[in-house]
């Protein structure tokens, strides 16, 4: 009987996360990635490496450096963006004690530009608008809700 719960439970959990991805956001960090569509992706319709295999998502360190004088008052930021390498990602960093969370997209018809939004739970927002000079490297600006800007690095 105990086996068949233990058999149950751990079926459930598996059933629960099938789809999801684990991905390391720093240090002993991992967040939980739940794709929009359900079920597999297609193989016509995941990205692809020059090989054919499906690309996997790639965390990238973002940097922000005080571009103003408000931004000095809280100095350099870092957070991370996880590269969903379809054109999308996932945006996350500390700002004066509020974790903002948001995303990263692509500007259609343009390779390397984009921008990328963040919200925190107080009602403090950033805007960034960046390129990319590899497909794991690239710079721009971030405004915060407060006035503070800032130069941002994205890559390891």
């Amino acid at each position: 009987m105990k086996t068949r719960k233990l058999a149950l439970a751990i079926g459930l959990q598996a059933f629960s996360l099938a789809g999801c991805y684990v991905v390391p956001v720093g240090d002993n960090n991992y967040a939980l990635y739940i794709p929009s569509h359900p079920g597999p992706v297609p193989p016509h319709a995941a990205p692809q490496h020059p090989q054919g295999q499906p690309s996997q998502p790639r965390v990238l360190h973002a940097r922000l450096y005080p571009d103003n004088e408000l931004a000095t008052q809280t100095g350099m930021v870092s957070g991370t963006v996880t590269n969903m390498m379809t054109g999308k990602g996932r945006f996350q960093l500390q700002y004066s004690g509020e974790v903002l969370t948001g995303e990263a997209t692509r500007v259609s018809g343009e390779e390397r530009k984009g921008i990328a939004s963040a919200y925190g739970a107080s009602g403090s927002f950033m805007s960034c608008e960046y390129q990319m000079h590899t497909a794991m490297q690239g710079a721009g600006t971030c405004m915060f809700s407060n006035g503070a800007k800032y130069k941002v690095h994205l890559g390891n």
